[in-house]
């Protein structure tokens, strides 16, 4: 991987790439750090260490939502639009025609998703505003969000949604720019480097607690040793999961136009082991931590014991920082919605494969091109046995998936390893600089062709 980098940055045109996504990236990390005016970012601060869905969302901003920045959306306004029109272009046929009409067609599909995330930013930061807004998060000495006739509290809101709409419109300008002329998507270039820039600090909290507070040193190296190799042993998993896939044969039946023989040739379709991604682990995780959050904003906590009420119970179940907790079995037995997460995890991994890939559609244009996979009959035999693959690997990418997800979960909760990062965040940290790797390649690739014309080396 060192290599490609170095190599790439000898070539003129790679190197401009390289800095303009540098200086693109600077302007994000500088803008974190520029606060939406009248808003106290201690409360913040407290509740997205908490984890749960506010640390996720502070995890992949790169900490701006603790700092409440005009750039504390990040661009989930973006990741969002693109999903819903991934969806809808399955469920419109309108759009489903729209994508397939080539360049232009996928033009006006990202002309919709720009207006899409605006809209989605809007409705998100007013729903931040006045939900944190109740919790006490506006700067009493500044505004009185109790007082709703009052002119400055509603300039301190205006501003603020207005703020965080047009830091979430930029944000989506700045990926753009990045996929365009600098290296790799923009978007995930943006979501790694949030990701990255809050791992120093999750190292730090480790050393804290099982190196440096280890009671001698030899409990300290062995810490330190049992960390890597779990770092190391969950990178090299997902590094497989990743890139794992089964490639079904498939061959082209020879036909005559005019006088030449063509076809015969023989090809494959790839099949991802892990076909969702991320996916289902966001979903999954949105889903049990939705409720913590609207239950919050009501000041509604999860709480055990004889006091407790059942929804509050409840929340206990749906908090990971529940689950794995082997001190006492009255605590233990709030890791049944580790089980239910699991289950969810396979579910959506499942429901998002199903709507995104459609072994139907991939058999009848085989059918049309004269193409068969080789002892398997074309048209609905073929389907069948596309389906019957797919479902096996869904199920085996699903297990891999909820392996990945659960682990951090389980340290956390046993061993009080309570971290910014879990599972999610390093399946996108592979799979992006995997991406962008590949890509640097194929850029490199390109420019080292020597064509019919040119004869240098």
């Amino acid at each position: 991987m060192l290599s490609t980098l170095r190599n790439a940055w000898k070539v003129p045109e790679l190197r401009k790439r390289f800095l303009w996504t540098i200086f693109l990236v600077a302007i994000f990390r500088i803008g974190i750090h520029i606060p939406v005016p009248g808003i106290d970012t201690s409360y913040l601060s407290s509740m997205t260490n908490s984890g749960g869905l506010l640390g996720f969302y502070n995890l992949i901003s790169g900490g701006a939502l603790s700092k409440f920045s005009i750039f504390a959306l990040s661009v989930s306004p973006y990741i969002n639009a693109s999903i819903i029109m991934q969806l809808l272009t399955i469920a419109i046929p309108s759009l489903e025609q729209l994508s397939k009409e080539g360049e232009e067609g996928r033009k006006k599909i990202a002309e919709v998703t720009r207006y899409l995330t605006v809209a989605l930013a809007l409705i998100e930061s007013t729903a931040m505003i006045i939900g944190f807004g109740n919790q006490g998060i506006f700067d009493t000495d500044a505004v009185k969000y109790s007082a709703m006739h009052d002119i400055r509290k509603w300039g301190v809101i205006v501003t603020g949604i207005l703020a965080m709409t047009a830091g979430s419109a930029v944000l989506m300008w700045i990926g753009e720019q990045i996929t365009e002329k600098g290296v790799g998507n923009g978007i995930s270039i943006i979501l790694l480097y949030n990701i990255v820039s809050r791992l120093p600090n999750d190292m730090a909290n480790l050393y804290e607690k099982f190196i440096k507070g280890a009671t001698t040193v030899t409990n300290g190296l062995l810490g330190a040793v049992i960390i890597l190799a779990v770092l190391l042993g969950m990178v090299v998993f997902i590094i497989i999961l990743s890139d794992g896939e089964r490639r079904i044969s498939v061959q082209y039946s020879k036909k005559t136009q005019g006088r030449k023989l063509v076809g015969g040739q023989s090809s494959h379709i790839p099949l991802k082991v892990n076909t969702a991604g991320v996916i289902p682990v966001i979903f999954a995780g949105s889903l049990f931590s939705m409720p913590i959050v609207i239950a919050g904003f009501a000041g509604i906590q999860p709480a055990s014991g004889a006091g407790a009420s059942f929804g509050q119970k409840i929340l206990k179940v749906l908090n990971q920082n529940s689950w794995c907790n082997f001190d006492s079995l009255g605590e233990f037995k709030y890791t049944i919605g580790l089980v239910v997460y699991i289950v969810l995890l396979i579910f959506f991994a499942y429901f998002y494969t199903s709507i995104t890939f459609n072994p139907q559609e991939i058999a009848m244009n085989m059918k049309k091109q004269g193409g068969f996979i080789p002892g398997i009959r074309p048209g609905k035999p073929t389907t069948d046995y596309l389906t019957k693959i797919l479902n096996s690997i869904i199920l085996l990418g699903a297990i891999g998936l909820s392996f990945v997800a659960v682990v951090p979960i389980f340290f956390s909760g046993a061993f009080g390893a309570n971290v910014s990062f879990g599972g999610t965040s390093l399946i996108i940290i592979v799979g992006v600089v995997l991406e962008t790797i590949k890509k640097i390649e194929s850029q490199m690739l390109v420019r080292n062709y020597t064509g019919f014309l040119n004869n240098k080396r």
